[in-house]
C-alpha cells in the first residue's frame, strides 16, 4: 500500500483547486479504504471550485472533494464484515447519523444530522478514498465502470421518477442537465408514454432527444403550455419532474401539470419564489413532493435493478473523460455548457 496519493485538493477559501500528493487517508475499524477507478463531476463540485457564496457557507478547505465514483477495495478496517479486497464497490456518500427521528423512522435520506463525504470530508476525487462500511455498496462485475461512477445523480433521479405513479403516465421534465437526462431514460424504462423535455440550452436539448425524449422544447422560444395541452388533449402532463430550480421552469412546471397531477421538486432555487397557492396548488388538486437525494437504500435497489436488467442507456450523457491531473481544464469545460457527464480517471483516461 503507498503512503502518499495524488488528489484534488481545494487548499483555501478561494477560487480554484490544486493537484497535491498527499497522505493516503487513514481508516477506522468500520471503515472501507476504496481505490477509485472512476469519479465524476457534479454541479456542486463546480459550486466548490468556484467559491460562490453557497459554498462559502458550507465547506471548510482545505477538502478533497468529488462525491461520484466507483473503485474497489483496498484495505478495510478490523471489524469490518461485508466486503473483501478487489470487490467492485461504489457508495452512498451521504452519512446518517443513525439517531435523529429520520433515521429511526426509515427516512434517512433526510437525516436531520447529514454529513456528506467530499463536502463535509475528504472525497473521491483522489487516488484512494475512505467510506464507512455501511455506505458502501457493492456492485455487480458486470455493470460498466462509467456507470457505477454515477450512480448518485443517476439515484437522484431514480428517486424523483419512482416519487409516484409513472406507468403509462405522461411525464414533463423541466431542466435537461444530467439528472434531468437521467430522469428521461427511467421515466422511458419504467412505462412512462409521452415524455416532454423543456431545456433552454440547445446542446442539452439534443442529448434528450438523445436519451429518447418525445419532444424536446425550449423555453424561451415555444409555447411550452400549448405545446403541451395540445400533445395530452388539453389536460396536461401527470407528472412533472423539476430538475431546473429556475423560477422560470418551476412556473413552468405549475403551468403543464394538470389537474389532480404531481410535481417532483429536485432542482435547487438560489433564492425564493412566488407561487399563486390557490390557483397553481390547491384548486388543481395536485401533489407537491421535495426530493432530496436518495432513499436509503430502496433507491439503489431500484437502480441496480434497472441497470442489472439492461433497462437504461446513459452513455448520451456522458459527454467527456479527462484525467485527474486535468480537473481544472474539466471545471472549465463544464461552465461552457457544452459538456454534461465529465468522468475523472486518477490515474489517466482508458
Amino acid at each position: 500500500m503507498p503512503k502518499t496519493m495524488l488528489a484534488v485538493v481545494k487548499p483555501e477559501a478561494a477560487p480554484g483547486a490544486e493537484i497535491r500528493e498527499v497522505k493516503v487517508p487513514a481508516f477506522g475499524r468500520n471503515d472501507v479504504l476504496v481505490k477509485v477507478r472512476v469519479a465524476s463531476i457534479c454541479g456542486t463540485d463546480l459550486h466548490i471550485y468556484e467559491w460562490d457564496r453557497w459554498a462559502q457557507n458550507r465547506i471548510h478547505p482545505p477538502l478533497i472533494p468529488g462525491h461520484e465514483f466507483c473503485g474497489e477495495v483496498a484495505a478495510f478496517g478490523d471489524e469490518v464484515t461485508s466486503v473483501k479486497e478487489g470487490d467492485f464497490v461504489s457508495a452512498e456518500m451521504h452519512v446518517a447519523c443513525g439517531k435523529c427521528l429520520q433515521c429511526r423512522t426509515g427516512e434517512a435520506h433526510i437525516c436531520q444530522n447529514v454529513k456528506i463525504i467530499g463536502v463535509d470530508a475528504d472525497g473521491a476525487f483522489a487516488e484512494y478514498v475512505v467510506i464507512p462500511e455501511s455506505n458502501i455498496w457493492k456492485l455487480d462485475p458486470a455493470i460498466p465502470e462509467e456507470y457505477a461512477s454515477i450512480l448518485d445523480p443517476l439515484g437522484n433521479a431514480v428517486h424523483s421518477v419512482l416519487a409516484g405513479e409513472i406507468a403509462a403516465k405522461t411525464v414533463a421534465i423541466t431542466g435537461c442537465g444530467p439528472i434531468g437526462l437521467f430522469s428521461i431514460a427511467v421515466a422511458r424504462a419504467v412505462g412512462a408514454t409521452t415524455i416532454f423535455a423543456i431545456e433552454v440550452n440547445e446542446h442539452r436539448r439534443s442529448l434528450a432527444r438523445d436519451m429518447k425524449a418525445d419532444i424536446a422544447l425550449d423555453p424561451s422560444k415555444d409555447d411550452v403550455r400549448a405545446i403541451v395541452m395540445e400533445q395530452t388533449g388539453g389536460l396536461g402532463a401527470d407528472v412533472i419532474l423539476e430538475m431546473a430550480g429556475h423560477p422560470s421552469a418551476i412556473r413552468t412546471a405549475f403551468n403543464v401539470v394538470r389537474r389532480g397531477g404531481r410535481i417532483s421538486l429536485l432542482g435547487l432555487t438560489s433564492k425564493p419564489i412566488s407561487l399563486n397557492f390557490s390557483e397553481d396548488i390547491i384548486f388543481k388538486g395536485i401533489t407537491v413532493q421535495g426530493i432530496s437525494g436518495r432513499r436509503m437504500y430502496q433507491t439503489w435497489y431500484q437502480m441496480t435493478a434497472l441497470l442489472k436488467a439492461g433497462k437504461l442507456n446513459l452513455h448520451p450523457v456522458i459527454t467527456d473523460r479527462i484525467a485527474m491531473k486535468d480537473f481544472s481544464k474539466g471545471m472549465e469545460r463544464l461552465k461552457t455548457g457544452e459538456a454534461s457527464k465529465i468522468l475523472v480517471y486518477p490515474n489517466g483516461t482508458k
